[in-house]
């Protein structure tokens, strides 16, 4: 899974689907399970912040990625500022890019 189609679709879901922005949103959009992808950034300090996403991931059977950084997260999530989380609630337009995706 390429960083760039990720941020790709990350920005497509923010314009035609949802997104949950942060750690916080997207830890509510895991526990109720309505989030369908996860994308954290590697460059978190502390990654203690960030550390719950993936377990609780895994026990819901949501799929889970990485990226390099949170600035980029940030951007592609339509902030000025970097992120170290971002919870896909409805890909949107970016549904057969989200698909291959998560199936690549």
């Amino acid at each position: 899974m390429k960083v760039d189609d990720i941020l790709e679709l990350i920005e497509i879901s923010r314009d035609t689907g949802k997104i949950r922005k942060g750690v916080n949103e997207a830890t509510k959009a895991v526990e109720r399970n309505v989030a369908k992808l996860v994308i954290t950034a590697e460059d978190v300090d502390p990654p203690e912040i960030i550390m719950h996403l993936p377990v609780m991931c895994e026990e819901k059977k949501i799929p889970f990625v990485k990226i390099p950084s949170k600035n980029e997260l940030g951007r592609a999530a339509g902030l000025d500022v970097g992120s170290a989380a971002i919870a896909i609630v409805d890909a949107g337009e970016g549904k057969k890019k989200f698909d291959d995706l998560v199936k690549g």
